[in-house]
């Protein structure tokens, strides 16, 4: 079976001299979809907070998204170079997220805005938890059209092995769409479907353990068929960073589940 040749698509859309990346649509999609889906969330018995608080924490997302996943970026897989070029690390246009981080990032500003705004923190976490698949899908898309972290080689049997423009003439895995499949589609009816439960919305921590859980196990798995960056390669075990990076989660998400179950029959 032939596989698919993919063409070398532009990473950017230029209109003149403004220059729009596909990675910062896919940002500002998820943002503005997530916004309006977790707007309709936290009205739902019991409530977690108001629209307008809601709105409040778009800008504290936005920045946590942007930070943390920088700066995971930057301490999770290449400490060495961004110590040595500091300038660099500014750099986001030039790429360079990571998922691991930006979820740190969002976590520490849903405790700070909680806080501030004296908001069950497990409950607000809960709501935006359901719409973070959105943005991991759109984001894997965005990955897709600019022909990066690319698959491991693909057997002969597989149907639909792709040749990227940047990564040689072997086929490989469409890792992109792999994982978009499953952190953005499989995990985003997973949670829709659990959210529409009075009983775990009820349950403050629940639906935030059940992503924090199916993430790292989606990651897991799509590492399977992604290609390791070329500046880590494969880490003890046969690991990859991703991999390493998710079983934290994994075990954090079902610890989270456990609490929230516990807590529940304590305060029936």
């Amino acid at each position: 079976m032939n596989p698919i040749l993919l063409p070398a698509f532009q990473r950017a859309i230029h209109i003149g001299p403004l220059t729009i990346h596909f990675y910062a649509l896919a940002y500002i999609a998820g943002l503005l979809i997530g916004w309006r889906l977790v707007r309709y969330l936290v009205r739902r018995p019991p409530v977690a907070a108001s629209g307008e608080q809601v709105d409040d924490f778009l800008t504290w997302a936005t920045l946590g998204i942007i930070l943390g996943g920088r700066l995971g970026y930057v301490l999770f897989y290449q400490p060495g170079f961004y110590f040595t070029h500091p300038k660099e690390i500014v750099a986001v246009w030039d790429g360079g997220m990571s998922f691991h981080g930006g979820f740190l990032g969002v976590t520490t500003a849903i405790i700070w805005f909680c806080v501030k705004h004296r908001i069950n923190i497990l409950a607000f976490a809960d709501r935006i938890a359901v719409a973070v698949p959105i943005g991991l899908f759109l984001g894997r898309c965005a990955n897709f059209i600019n022909g990066e972290l690319w698959g491991r080689p693909a057997p002969a049997w597989f149907p639909l092995a792709m040749v990227y423009p940047d990564a040689g003439p072997l086929p490989r895995y469409p890792s992109e769409l792999i994982e978009a499949c499953l952190e953005g589609v499989a995990l985003f009816i997973v949670m829709l479907l659990a959210s529409r439960s009075e009983k775990l919305r009820r349950r403050a921590g629940t639906l935030a353990g059940i992503f924090v859980t199916g993430y790292g196990i989606a990651r897991i798995i799509g590492e399977c068929f992604r290609e390791p960056d070329p500046f880590l390669g494969f880490l003890p075990f046969n690991t990859t960073m991703g991999q390493l990076l998710s079983i934290p989660m994994v075990l954090a998400g079902l610890g989270i589940i456990w609490f929230a179950g516990t807590r529940a029959r304590v305060t029936t």
